[in-house]
């Protein structure tokens, strides 16, 4: 077995295909993901990337020796999968063979007990590694593998919450960015017969040959607004490769940012259930506590990652969340990502009001923020100490529950280092856009010393 142990991440499992783990690696992991959770029977799916099947095939093989059933739900969106796992009691676990958003040339595995919540840093990836190095496992009779198909049931709960006639007259642009969002959007958009859209790269490719699948860089938002301003849309949706996270684009080609996507989902899931917490990540700009409070609920701050995010919004009983990355969570859906939850909601929204999305999300614009902004560094620690030095002094709070995040009166920054790569990521929010620009100068220079 060849494996490059830095593939465990804070998240899930994540590397080069046939170079930091090969088909070896695959099967124990399959035998160390029973042995550690005790799964019975483990629901399993798998993204569009060329190397998916094979790796597929070698996890099952190992689950099934270790004595598990596997139901195999095929290829499914990583909100697909999560809505197998949590569903339906039968499953003790799920794990989907996916890289999400990442070039072709990586792939991976999400991982998650029978309630969709998630095994990652500190919930269980630890020992999953300490057994897969071991790779040393007790005999057990083989188990069977289950094919099935969810999209039906799946769509069933969608529109249940979000009846299809509620949304109508409507034209909407998405871009599915070649990813698995290319499976469910063609059978969510038969049931919205009122709706007319558009469909940009719906064809599942793992090579991405148009762009990259990540909604978060604006650079990959080129064609969705083209295709906006060309048909005159209403909104433009955009999904990342395994279709956990979201971003949206307004009439006039403007990105909606994850703050205000939260802003507007507090006005749409709140009324009625007052006092009930919502959460937004450390990242995220005032607006959204300030809308979520404005609609009667109760602002929760997270750290950044939906391993911890989802324990948080479990333990809390949160009706719902986000974070700056377009993750958006739904107790509708045990607490885990939807997008097409989400993309639903906000349509829904937009039928009911006789306003344009660039209208809604007017009020909702009121901060200038910079977006998040990278930077390879030494020493990320160091780095967060000197600025915490430099700015503590004035500070109104200063918050250290991921990383740094340090608000004044009429501005705020944080500053926190990837989970997923080497880099020191920033976010500056100011009362005018004068005074952020300036403050990000003031920043960057202290970064860059």
């Amino acid at each position: 077995m060849d494996y490059n142990p830095s593939i465990f991440k804070a998240y899930d499992i994540r590397g080069l295909v046939g170079k930091d783990f090969d088909n070896d690696f695959c099967e124990a992991l399959g035998r160390a993901f029973v042995v550690h959770t005790g799964a019975k029977v483990v629901v399993a799916g798998r993204d569009m990337r060329g190397s998916s099947p094979g790796y597929f095939a070698a996890l099952t093989r190992g689950i099934m020796k270790q004595g598990a059933d596997v139901v195999d739900i095929g290829l499914v969106s990583t909100p697909m999968f999560y809505y197998a796992a949590a569903e339906y009691d039968l499953h003790d676990a799920g794990i989907m063979v996916t890289a999400s958003h990442n070039p072709s040339e990586y792939n991976g595995f999400k991982m998650v007990h029978g309630d969709a919540m998630p095994i990652g840093k500190g919930s269980g990836m630890e020992e999953l590694k300490a057994l897969v190095e071991k790779n040393d496992f007790p005999d057990a009779p083989e188990g069977t593998l289950i094919e099935t198909d969810i999209v039906e049931e799946y769509l069933d709960r969608l529109f249940e919450l979000v009846p299809a006639e509620s949304i109508r007259n409507l034209t909407v642009a998405v871009d599915a960015g070649n990813g698995m969002g290319g499976v469910i959007l063609p059978e969510i958009f038969k049931r919205l017969e009122a709706v007319k859209v558009h469909p940009l790269f719906w064809e599942p490719d793992g090579t991405f040959p148009n762009h990259e699948a990540n909604p978060l860089k604006t650079e990959t938002l080129k064609d969705l607004q083209a295709k906006i301003k060309e048909t005159r849309a209403d909104i433009g949706i955009a999904l990342d490769g395994d279709a956990d996270r979201i971003g949206l684009v307004d009439e006039k080609g403007e990105v909606v940012s994850a703050s205000e996507i939260l802003a507007m989902l507090a006005h749409v899931l709140l009324p009625g259930h007052t006092g009930e917490v919502a959460t937004y990540n450390v990242s995220c700009g005032r607006v959204a506590p300030e809308e979520i409070k404005a609609s009667g609920g109760v602002p929760l701050m997270t750290p950044t990652g939906h391993a911890l995010i989802k324990h948080i919004i479990s333990e809390r009983d949160a009706i719902f969340g986000g974070e700056l990355s377009g993750h958006f969570y739904f107790r509708d859906f045990g607490g885990v990502e939807n997008t097409d939850y989400a993309m639903l909601l906000v349509l829904q929204l937009l039928s009911r009001q006789e306003k344009t999305l660039s209208e809604l999300v007017a009020p909702f614009r009121r901060y200038a923020h910079s977006g998040e902004i990278n930077f390879e560094v030494d020493d990320a620690k160091a780095k967060m100490a000197a600025i915490r030095e430099r700015f503590a002094s004035e500070a109104v709070t200063v918050t250290e529950i991921d990383g740094l995040r340090i608000d004044f009166t009429d501005w705020w920054f944080g500053v926190r280092a990837s989970n997923t790569e080497p880099l020191l990521r920033l976010n500056i929010e100011g009362a005018t856009r004068e005074l952020m620009e300036a403050k990000k100068a003031e920043l960057i220079a202290v970064i860059q010393e």
